[in-house]
């Protein structure tokens, strides 16, 4: 045992102590470099899509990506109506809503929800996979979805994207 009481450690603890110790790279996060991405809808699978869109808004494709910042871009995505879902799930899957009152659940399809808002799917989709934080809840708000292929956006210019199937 040394006299500082590190034991063994005393040596390592020298060299972090001398600066010799590596630093967490932090990017410079700048909202004015944000790009816009549009994603089209019609024809892709629901999960799929959802993933994609989460790592768009996440900027997990971009090499500056950091868990506990939003590096991500903003994404709109259009004619949400034709999202296509696999298997049953059109009409055997069921969306919960809660009033907070006795009774008060209300449970809706996809078929239900698709003629209602369309939109819905791929936010309650995409939200799920977001961090459950302040930051997934900045990130959420960085997500565009509209039914039909019209949006009111275009003033930001954003560039069509293709997803891989």
């Amino acid at each position: 045992m040394t006299v500082d009481g590190l034991g063994r450690f005393a040596s390592v603890w020298g060299l972090f102590s001398e600066g010799f110790c590596m630093k967490t790279y932090l990017p410079k996060v700048n909202p004015d470099t944000r790009k816009w991405y549009v994603v089209d809808a019609a024809g892709q699978v629901l999960g799929r899509l959802a993933a994609e869109v989460a790592n768009l808004l996440r900027g997990k494709n971009k090499p500056i990506y950091t868990p506990h910042l939003d590096t991500g871009d903003f994404v709109i995505v259009i004619n949400a109506e034709k999202v296509v879902l696999t298997g049953k799930k059109e009409t055997q899957k069921t969306y919960m809503s809660y009033s907070g009152w006795k009774g008060g659940e209300k449970y809706r399809t996809v078929a239900e929800m698709r003629a209602r808002r369309p939109e819905f799917l791929i936010e309650h989709a995409v939200k799920g996979m977001l961090p459950k934080n302040r930051l997934g809840r900045a990130l959420f708000r960085k997500l565009k979805v509209y039914r039909g292929s019209v949006h009111p956006h275009a003033a930001q210019r954003p560039e069509p994207i293709t997803l891989s199937r």
